[in-house]
Formats: structure tokens, C-alpha cells, sequence
């Protein structure tokens, strides 16, 4: 890239009127370097959630041993093992682009170089509601079955969910409409084969990834990825991108814990397991969510890096 384009150490290498998703781009489309991106990105989740777990159900065995054999998703100690192992892809998607590209750490926030607290306030109050009436009509159509909780385990979910839910939701989003998205980007000439490319990538890398049995949810996921994709290329940034899918992931959550429902059923991906009333108001918030951006950016366009 030309180096009068080299701004801050936050920008760096991000030329002025770049839209977010073509920031890795350069003169060469660099396909093998963004592979290797992209598999550093999968096995670090996975050495990290390896490692994490086998500490966890270490530590359970050692604070309560008559709870070992109990579901796994049940846990507090292997669930939140998770959350923090998915949560760990914020730091390690900065530092690949950083490793990799050249690229400033604080370009993977927003074309400003910054997570911008402004936008993601204003956007919070829509939707945070939004999704909390759309999974409260899930828990009221198809509530799952109950089982009895340790108290001590339920008030351990419940502060995990309001602590750790919010940043395994913002992991995913750097790591997959942040990270995953760009490189995708850079591997194609012009802006909208750019977007096409890199949020079909990012859309099946995030659907292979919960590899869900059920095309219910595998559907489910490609929608989640394409609008929280459309949104980041819109707004310039993952704010409001890990807004929805914290909003979405904390209400499912907490929707399992208030009448103590079994989470492995809860989380259950298998054939069938994806419901009309979950899919049809949920795919109905990400496209209200994502209709308002559009309207709110249909004169100025997408939010590009700005000039020095």
C-alpha cells in the first residue's frame, strides 16, 4: 500500500475511503497467507478450548467430584472454560491481521480505529429489547424441560451468562465477520465482490463451525452471518454486529436458566431441533436490525477510514 495512506499506529496500512471489509486488501490478492490466517484463527480456538477444559473439569473434580458425571452443559466450570476459550478470539484475530497483514490492531473495531461506545449505546436500545421479545416467544411456545439446579450452579450460569455470554458473542464476531470477513475480502478486485466474497466465507466458516445436524440451524446460522455481515459493511465496524449476537446468545441463555430448563436440551442441534418460533422472530429481528442501518446509511453510504 502507499505509505502516504499509513495513518496512526491504530490504522496503519488502511488507506482513507477504505469500507471495512476491503482493510487487508493490497496489491496482491495473498490467498495462501489468508488460508494460513483463517487456520491459525480455528486452531487457536481449538488449543485454547482444549486447554481451557481439561483445566476446568480438573478444577470441578477437585470442588465437587459427585458432580463429574453430570452433563457437561450443565456445568459452570466447563461452560464458562468455553465461553472464555471463544471470548480469547477478540486478542487473537487483532494479532493475526497485526502478524500477517501490517495492519493496525485498532482497524479490526472500525474504520476509526476505535470501538465506538457511542454507536453501540444508541443501537442497544432497540435492540436489546428487540430480541428479548423475540426469544421470549420461543421460552413461551416451546419451553424446554426442567431439571433441578444446584443453587450455587444456577446463580455460577447466571453470572456467566451476564459476564462471559457477552464476550464469547464478541470473539465470534471478530473472529468471524472481523477477521475472517476481511481476509475473504482481500481476495477479489472491487468492493462488491469484496462483500460478496467475504460474507459468503465468513457465513459457511461460521456455519461449519457449529456444524449443527439440523439444516434448521445451519440456516439459521447463514442468516445470522449475512446480516450481521451487512451491518459491519454498513456501519463500518462490529459494534452493532456484536450487539446482536450477544443480545441474541444472553437471552437464549437466560431464557434456559429462569425455569431451569436442561441446557443440553436446550443446545440441542440435532435434526429437528430448529423451531418456527424461534427461527421466524429471530430472523425477523436481524432483518428489522439490519433494514434500519441500511436506511440510516442509504444517503451517505458505507462508513469508510477517513482522511488524515
Amino acid at each position: 500500500m502507499n505509505a502516504a495512506a499509513t495513518r496512526s499506529p491504530r490504522t496503519r496500512n488502511v488507506p482513507s475511503g477504505t469500507e471495512y471489509h476491503q482493510a487487508l486488501a493490497g496489491p496482491r490478492r495473498r490467498i495462501a497467507r489468508g488460508l494460513l490466517a483463517i487456520g491459525l484463527l480455528v486452531a487457536g480456538m481449538a488449543v485454547s478450548a482444549l486447554l481451557l477444559s481439561a483445566a476446568a473439569m480438573w478444577l470441578e473434580g477437585i470442588v465437587r467430584p459427585d458432580a463429574v458425571s453430570d452433563e457437561p452443559m450443565n456445568s459452570p466450570f466447563v461452560a464458562g472454560a468455553g465461553l472464555i476459550a471463544v471470548a480469547l478470539l477478540v486478542p487473537w484475530s487483532i494479532a493475526i491481521q497485526r502478524w500477517l497483514y501490517g495492519v493496525g490492531r485498532g482497524s479490526m473495531h472500525s474504520v476509526l480505529g476505535r470501538f465506538r461506545f457511542d454507536l453501540f449505546g444508541r443501537a442497544l436500545v432497540m435492540i436489546v429489547p428487540l430480541f428479548a421479545i423475540a426469544l421470549s416467544v420461543q421460552e413461551f411456545t416451546s419451553p424446554a424441560d426442567s431439571v433441578t439446579w444446584a443453587r450455587g450452579d444456577l446463580l455460577a450460569m447466571f453470572l456467566m451468562t451476564v459476564l462471559l455470554v457477552p464476550l464469547q458473542a464478541a470473539g465470534e464476531e471478530y473472529g468471524f465477520r472481523g477477521l475472517i470477513l476481511r481476509v475473504a475480502g482481500s481476495w477479489v478486485r472491487g468492493r462488491i465482490p469484496a462483500l460478496v466474497l467475504g460474507i459468503g466465507v465468513s457465513a459457511l466458516a461460521f456455519a461449519m463451525l457449529h456444524a449443527a445436524p439440523d439444516p434448521g440451524w445451519n440456516l439459521f446460522y447463514l442468516v445470522v452471518s449475512v446480516a450481521t455481515g451487512l451491518v459491519t459493511w454498513r456501519t463500518g465496524g462490529l459494534e452493532i454486529a456484536v450487539l446482536i449476537h450477544a443480545s441474541f446468545n444472553v437471552f437464549y441463555f437466560s431464557f434456559g436458566l429462569v425455569p431451569q430448563a436442561d441446557l443440553a436440551e436446550r443446545f440441542d442441534r440435532s435434526a429437528g431441533a430448529m423451531t418456527p418460533s424461534l427461527f421466524i422472530p429471530a430472523t425477523l429481528a436481524l432483518a428489522l436490525v439490519t433494514a434500519v442501518v441500511w436506511l440510516r446509511t442509504r444517503r451517505t453510504g458505507p462508513v469508510t477510514a477517513p482522511t488524515t
